[in-house]
């Protein structure tokens, strides 16, 4: 249990290409979920000067944080990527779990977890795959269907902010070229062509403000006129829900929603930002960014601080951070209060409880972009954004839109609950529209029983037992469900496996049967625990009790992870292309290697070290034990060694080991390597 590890970018190339070529899926998302245009829709928006095809995003968070979470986004139709947050403490020691989606959606998860150099190495990445996939021309991309924004996210204060730490970061995504260059190197052989492709340079001019909760208005208001003078960066400040004061949201919260069991302690409204000093700052804000000809808007909105009652998050934690559908609602009010108070005159992104069916909603009320995180965590994952667009494209034919602009004016004739009458204003524009847009679907997501605590407080269904290693109801929830693609399915022959015990006698060594494994699923899910943050989000899904990312096999791409200190369970597989093979496993306080070459077996656990031979595993060739010899735990490394790394398999262990400039190991790269005994 650690934290992230990266993937080298040369494996997630191989890795991309290949598993398109020959399973029609990326990154374990398939093809028929990726959303590439629709025939006759522009779904096309402006965002802080540029283009983006669709104004669909991941928010900040757990689907825009490593390199295959972002192409996971695009691929189902993101196409302004709000880059997770990241700030100069980036040690940090998060609780775990810290994603609990039972109901509505709460986490205690906390800016970014990896180091700002790997953070900004990521989104060139993410950037640099997204363009290959792009070019290739793999996918059935519309015309304009490949601009993509990715705006970036800082946090939390102007000191860690104007150090030289996150102004070497903002530098990098202002210009990537070294980054780019290298990485370009890395492209392997196979695919040289891709080479050539027009990588972006500049991945970012565009930034998200993200602010503690309590945070003084007057740091907030600094920060950005630093970022705007400093970078000449577009830039939108993210505000926190409480601004609706503390009895509007007790009351929509508790009342109206329904939700008596979530409390919003008297402290978030004593020590955020209030609704004046807003009001104040963004319109100070407005004039400085016109003056220095930027863009300026704001963001509805931060998650919501509530008292930690949830049994599922360490009890030490005192406040958690309230998502999903009742901070819709939330969120919803304060758009109109802002555009009540401002006008359309001040762009607004938005990120609160967003899905399918207010999609289209909330593209008509003029929001740009809106983003998505909760929603993309329940099963189906990225995947469910595909139905976001059918949504919308849905609504728009329905009156006959082509464009946005023109659902946007046509938006009140396509609510199945009813038109209301809407105008444009007298100058031509869409903004008394949008205002109209704005006021009626406040009012009317306040009635709105989706919303409301008995129709989200039903949890998945359980059934009643617990997870085992290996075989299990193989519904594959966990799969799509991780924002990391950290979980997957591998295949292990059906069989029976004798559980054999040896127990040296006089010189010799006694084989005796004690019961059998049963291998009986069609496949198994395993865990890539260098990918995963034990955020806890499969166990909420999975039909059986334990959770998938501690109790099914853990993988650890290289030994130095695997013997990290609270590593956990799990195995590390190496092979080499000269007949070696090495595997370790670690069971709670046990832990096992095997060395297998040709026609040897080397052996190891607690009090044994046996060399067997490989045609007959009971046969002892050297070795001494303090004891008996369980073979159970060589069957299971052997067994999964081959079922993860089997001709034509593709996950992250079958292309780990090979260096960034993917050249073939030598054939006594394991040998050196190898303990003195073999």
């Amino acid at each position: 249990m650690g934290r992230l590890e990266p993937y080298p970018f040369a494996g997630l190339v191989r890795r991309l290409f290949r598993e398109l070529e020959r399973k029609q899926e990326i990154f374990d998302l398939p093809a028929s979920r990726f959303f590439a245009g629709e025939p006759g829709l522009d779904f096309s928006v402006r965002f802080q000067g540029h283009r983006a095809s669709t104004p669909l995003g991941p928010a900040a968070g757990p689907q825009s944080q490593l390199a295959q979470n972002i192409v996971l986004s695009w691929l189902g139709g993101s196409r302004i990527i709000e880059l997770k947050t990241v700030q100069v403490l980036d040690e940090l020691e998060i609780p775990r779990p810290c994603i609990e989606m039972e109901t509505v959606g709460f986490n205690i998860e906390w800016s970014q977890e990896l180091k700002l150099e790997q953070s900004l190495e990521e989104y060139v990445k993410a950037s640099m795959l997204i363009d290959m996939v792009a070019a290739s021309g793999h996918l059935p991309l519309a015309p304009g269907m490949a601009d993509t924004v990715f705006d970036m996210s800082v946090g939390y204060d102007l000191a860690g902010i104007s150090g030289d730490r996150v102004g070497a970061f903002i530098r990098g995504m202002l210009d990537a070229r070294p980054v780019v260059d290298r990485l370009r190197r890395q492209i392997p052989d196979e695919l040289k062509p891709q080479r050539d492709a027009g990588f972006r340079r500049t991945l970012s001019d565009t930034l998200t403000l993200s602010t503690f909760h309590g945070c003084p208005a007057g740091e907030i208001e600094r920060i950005l006129v630093y970022l705007m003078e400093t970078f000449h960066l577009h830039t939108v400040v993210k505000l926190n829900p409480t601004l609706l004061g503390r009895g509007e949201t007790r009351r929509v919260l508790n009342e109206v929603l329904g939700y008596h069991d979530i409390r919003v302690a008297d402290a978030a409204f004593e020590r955020d930002t209030t609704w004046e000093q807003a009001a104040g700052f963004v319109e100070r804000l407005a004039r400085r960014a016109a003056s220095l000809g930027l863009a300026f808007g704001v963001k509805f909105s931060n998650t919501l601080v509530v008292e930690n009652t949830r049994p599922f998050f360490p009890a030490n934690e005192r406040e958690i951070f309230l998502s999903g559908p009742p901070l819709h609602v939330l969120a919803i009010q304060l758009v109109d209060r802002f555009r009540r108070h401002f006008g359309a005159g001040i762009p607004i992104s938005f990120s609160a409880g967003i899905d399918r069916h207010n999609f289209p909603d909330a593209v008509a009320l003029g929001l740009v972009p809106v983003t998505v995180c909760t929603d993309l965590l329940k099963p189906g994952g990225y995947g469910r954004a595909r139905g976001y667009f059918d949504a919308l494209a849905g609504r728009m034919r329905a009156v006959g839109a082509t464009t946005i602009e023109q659902f946007i004016a046509r938006w009140a004739d396509a609510r199945s609950d009813g038109p209301f009458h809407a105008e444009r204003g007298t100058d031509g524009s869409l903004e008394e529209t949008v205002l109209a847009n704005t006021r009626e679907y406040a009012r009317r997501v306040l009635a709105d029983e989706r919303y409301t605590r008995p129709h989200n407080a039903k949890p998945p269904r359980k059934i009643g037992r617990r997870l085992k290693l290996f075989d299990c109801l193989t519904c594959d929830k966990c799969i799509p469900v991780c924002p990391n693609d950290a979980n997957f399915t591998f295949v292990m022959p059906r069989l029976v496996v004798p559980i054999v015990k040896l127990t040296p006698e006089d010189g010799a060594w006694r084989a005796r049967q004690e019961g059998t494994l049963a291998i009986s699923e069609k496949h198994q899910i395993g865990n890539i625990a260098d990918l995963c943050n034990d955020c806890g989000n499969c166990d909420v899904f999975c039909p059986e009790d334990g959770g998938p990312y501690v109790l099914k096999p853990r993988f650890f791409l290289s030994l130095a992870r695997w013997e990290r200190p609270g590593a956990g369970d799990g195995f590390c597989v190496e092979q080499d292309r000269g007949g070696w093979s090495r595997t370790w496993a670690r069971a709670g306080d046990l832990e096992f290697s095997c060395v297998e070459g040709p026609g040897t077996i080397r052996y190891s656990g607690p009090g044994f070290n046996v060399t067997l031979s490989a045609a007959d595993i009971t046969r002892v060739v050297d070795g001494q034990s303090e004891g008996e010899v369980d073979l159970t735990w060589l069957e299971i490394m052997r067994r999964v060694r081959d079922a993860v790394l089997a001709d034509g398999e593709i996950n992250y262990i079958s292309w780990h080991g090979v260096d960034d400039r993917l050249r073939p190991p030598p054939a006594n790269r394991m040998d050196k390597a190898l303990p003195d005994w073999c």
